[in-house]
């Protein structure tokens, strides 16, 4: 017997004798009992709303009717703002997006205004890069299910996912000087190389990290309450997941096995060894296992990555791009001019536009660039892996009970940085 069979007969709470999820059938008359529906307010400034998110939704009695969705809280205007300021300049602006993933966020914006400007990085940087990707994909991952057990009760998982997200914001700091809003990428290469002790302290990571996760796994993976809160819980079909044009595991979930990493390769992904995580039933649980699974290929990425990482510098040979080093610019008039130059008037890229998309943490975050031929660009917009995913709640919490909205909402994984921008 599988381990979902036996979850399903632990679970009974929206779900029925043969494990479909059970919903209010739509068009159906009701007798009428002289009651009203119920308009409430969840949010914009709740916990549960995982940011300044407000869900207007119309209950009767428990059983939700409609949400809606109301965003614009939260809104910064970084694709206008962009569009004044140098390549280099925008990279602060990516972190701010997803702010639970700036590395993997610098790298996609990087990727794409290396294509507009037809640069080629380093083979030491493409590594580097990959590990920036992949340890953002491990500490989005991890606040994603802290925050989930805590809004379906459980605090201990909310502790040792923090505990693990703080051991790489460690080495984030390590290399970047941050912990949040980390810039680690410029076109061309990096902000810096990593130091001496980093990729020590990553190896160590990655050999430890596995038995954090085999306990997550054993607490919640067979827990009745967990399962009976998740499973048969805010279904979504293939066909439907499509529709709504999800990415990440909410599409995954589903079952299609769509992972930008495979599908369109970028930093040499195509030669790495991974699984495409893919779930089965599309509800809570299945985004559950496959985010929690998604952790440990991230782990086996990074180790390959470790063991590969070559030598060399981590940007290209082309002062036009790339900032002469300090000493040489003190000391040396060519190098001077250079960085004048490139301070002052920022790197220009050639007439034309480019996208690129990457596999962020929370789908596909897709970066496209107009230019006019300038150091700025005449257009930035980014495809938002969270708000695309966010546009399917209403149809997943139809039907459910209230208390299912909030784990439902919560398998979303949203970031309001990257739906309100």
């Amino acid at each position: 017997m599988s381990k979902r069979t036996v979850e399903l007969e632990l679970a009974t709470p929206g779900v029925d004798a043969r494990g479909e999820p059970l919903r209010v059938p739509l068009g159906v008359a009701e007798p009428d009992l002289g009651t009203e529906h119920m308009l409430i307010n969840i949010g914009p400034q709740h916990p549960a709303t995982h940011g300044v998110l407000r869900l207007v939704v119309e209950l009767d009695g428990e059983t939700v009717v409609r949400v809606i969705p109301h965003l614009g809280y939260l809104h910064s205007g970084f694709e206008k703002l962009g569009e004044y300021r140098h390549y280099n300049q925008i990279i602060p602006l990516t972190d701010r997006t997803d702010y639970l993933s700036p590395m993997a966020n610098n790298v996609g914006f990087a990727l794409a205004a290396e294509k507009l400007m037809g640069i080629t990085i380093t083979p030491r940087c493409t590594v580097l890069r990959v590990i920036a990707c992949e340890m953002s994909r491990i500490i989005s991952h991890m606040v994603w299910l802290g925050t989930t057990s805590i809004d379906l009760g459980a605090f201990t998982p909310f502790l040792w996912a923090f505990q693990e997200r703080e051991r790489i914001y460690n080495l984030q700091e390590m290399w970047t000087g941050a912990r949040l809003t980390t810039s680690v990428t410029r076109v061309g290469g990096m902000m810096a190389d990593v130091p001496d002790d980093f990729v020590a302290g990553l190896r160590h990571f990655t050999r430890t990290f596995p038995k954090t996760l085999s306990e997550i796994d054993r607490v919640l993976t067979r827990n009745a309450v967990w399962v009976g809160r998740t499973q048969g819980v805010g279904v979504l079909t293939a066909a439907e997941a499509i529709n709504h044009s999800l990415s990440g595991p909410m599409l995954r979930a589903s079952g299609v096995a769509y992972d930008v990493r495979k599908d369109k390769p970028y930093l040499d992904y195509e030669t790495y060894d991974f699984d495409v995580v893919v779930g089965e039933h599309g509800d809570v649980y299945d985004r559950y296992l496959v985010r929690l699974e998604e952790c440990s290929q991230a782990n086996r990425i990074l180790q390959q990555a470790l063991d590969r990482l070559p030598d060399g510098p981590v940007n290209i040979a082309d002062p036009r791009v790339i900032l002469p080093p300090k000493s040489r610019a003190m000391n040396d008039m060519e190098a001077m001019i250079y960085h004048f130059k490139q301070v002052m008037e920022g790197v220009k890229a050639p007439v034309g536009e480019a996208y690129v998309g990457i596999e962020n943490p929370k789908g596909e975050l897709g970066t496209y660039l107009v230019s006019d031929g300038t150091a700025k660009p005449v257009r930035w917009r980014i495809r938002p892996p969270s708000f695309i995913n966010l546009s399917a709640l209403p149809r997943m919490a139809a039907g459910h009970l209230l208390s299912d909205l909030i784990a439902i909402n919560a398998s979303v994984d949203i970031v309001m940085g990257e739906v309100d921008r």
